[in-house]
């Protein structure tokens, strides 16, 4: 097993260490937090028709404001933000990014053309860069180690919860402004209705900003164990770290990339395929979706988040990358056959697996990496992680399947079988990953365990 990390300030093991209120409300807080920056990224999957028509573009240009733009700076902004993160104040990089990504999501909405839309975008990708690699260090420190998994899923929330609160919300608010033809607003003059979702969904994050200010920055804890000593916490370090570790390293984030392109190509959409596919009125697909992602994609990640604990108990150390292998295989074949179902109701209901699945390897993948990884590295491979699943997943997701249907199928209505390509070849090669990884995995965590300085 894993020995216990001590915190600075305690000589108590892990076992008899007691989860303080300020932890939990960082864990609200920050999910809180997790969950708006999923609802106003992914906002724009409701607002397809209506922004392909007032900018005239096609569906690989819209794929550029949706994913490209917004994952450019988000992506590169990752890994020095998380530099910063491992050596200054936490709480206040997020709360700043919080604040800036808010803003520009409102400035989405006062976007007029291609250009300031794109630009807009960018703007919410580099707010949001400052969020997950701080907030996941926090949290690391915030609750022992025995509790890294179940606090991790819970983050995780924010994926499914927002993504489904994206699709629900954006529906209902955009309708409800198409019916007074949008709204006039001082300096702006008349805007649109998918103007005003974007403004709507944007302001609540500055009420995220003042709670943040009642969370204290937590105490690092000092990992109590021969790597720390070794690697310290240079960047020369820590690239030689990764590199030293490079098969594990590569098969979680590898796997992890892979799945999120498949999430973020779902989530991109799947509300467009139920309109183009089976005329399904918008409000009506953003609805049934949205609640998709909450419900079956809360499961899977808490779920499969729970079960990463007690099968660690029961000495199957590597269980969160195993668990990950698992997801790859299993989600395959509701993944394929969803976009390919006859009616809407079996597309719908092979949606429920197929999220349930895909929210659920990003717990154990984060849980895989900070049980290897180095105190002061923990962010780094946070945002190392989140770059690579973001620059495949986030930027690359969504434009994949334009590009298939635009390019390949030479068809809007072909939409489902661009959805259907993305699990039959990245499921396979996801699964192959995980299980390079597992072994050298079991063996790093040996090492740790009994202390000799091999790792």
């Amino acid at each position: 097993m894993i020995e216990p990390v001590l915190t600075s300030t305690s000589a108590l093991p892990d076992r008899e260490e007691r989860v303080t209120p300020q932890a939990y409300y960082a864990l609200t807080v920050l999910l809180a937090a997790y969950i708006l920056s999923f609802v106003d990224r992914n906002i724009m999957a409701v607002l397809i028709g209506p922004i392909r028509q007032d900018l005239d573009i096609s569906d690989f240009q819209y794929s550029l404001l949706h994913g490209f733009a917004f994952s450019m700076f988000y992506i590169v902004l990752g890994i020095p933000i998380a530099r910063l993160a491992d050596h200054s104040n936490r709480k206040w990089i997020v709360t700043i990014g919080i604040f800036f990504w808010s803003i520009m999501c409102c400035l989405c909405g006062a976007a007029r053309t291609v250009v300031t839309l794109f630009i807009a975008r960018i703007g919410v990708g580099v707010g949001e860069a400052a969020l997950s690699p701080p907030a996941f260090s926090m949290l690391s420190d915030f609750f022992p180690p025995s509790r890294h998994a179940r606090a991790f899923a819970i983050y995780s929330l924010g994926v499914t919860v927002g993504g489904g609160l994206s699709a629900i919300i954006g529906g209902f608010v955009y309708q409800h402004f198409a019916a007074t033809d949008g709204a006039i607003l001082p300096l702006l003059g008349h805007v649109s209705s998918w103007q005003m979702t974007f403004i709507t969904v944007g302001l609540p994050g500055l009420i995220i900003v003042l709670l943040l200010g009642f969370i204290k920055e937590p105490v690092r804890r000092i990992d109590r164990d021969p790597i720390q000593a070794e690697t310290g916490s240079g960047f020369r370090e820590f690239w030689s770290y990764l590199k030293r570790h490079s098969r594990i390293y590569i098969g979680i984030i590898g796997a992890n990339s892979l799945l999120t392109v498949m999430t973020y190509g779902t989530l991109a959409w799947f509300i467009e395929f139920l309109i183009r596919t089976y005329d399904v009125p918008r409000e009506t697909a953003g609805l049934h979706f949205g609640l998709i992602n909450i419900v079956a994609g809360s499961l899977g990640a808490l779920v499969i988040g729970w079960l990463v604990q007690p099968m660690v108990k029961r000495n199957i150390i590597d269980a969160p990358v195993r668990m990950m292998l698992i997801i790859a295989c299993l989600a395959l074949i509701p993944a394929t056959l969803g976009p390919l179902s006859p009616t809407p109701a079996i597309a719908v209901a092979l949606a429920c697996p197929t999220m349930f699945f895909l929210n659920g390897f990003y717990g154990p993948g984060i849980t895989a990496l900070q049980a290897i990884t180095p105190n002061r590295m923990k962010a780094q491979v946070t945002a190392l992680s989140l770059f690579f699943a973001n620059l495949f997943g986030l930027a690359l997701g969504p434009t994949i399947v334009a590009t298939l249907t635009d390019f390949v199928f030479g068809n809007d209505a072909d939409l489902r079988y661009s959805l259907a390509v993305l699990p039959m070849v990245l499921c396979p090669v996801a699964a192959l990953l995980a299980y390079q990884a597992l072994k050298p995995y079991r063996k790093l965590l040996a090492f740790r365990s009994t202390g000799p300085a091999l790792a």
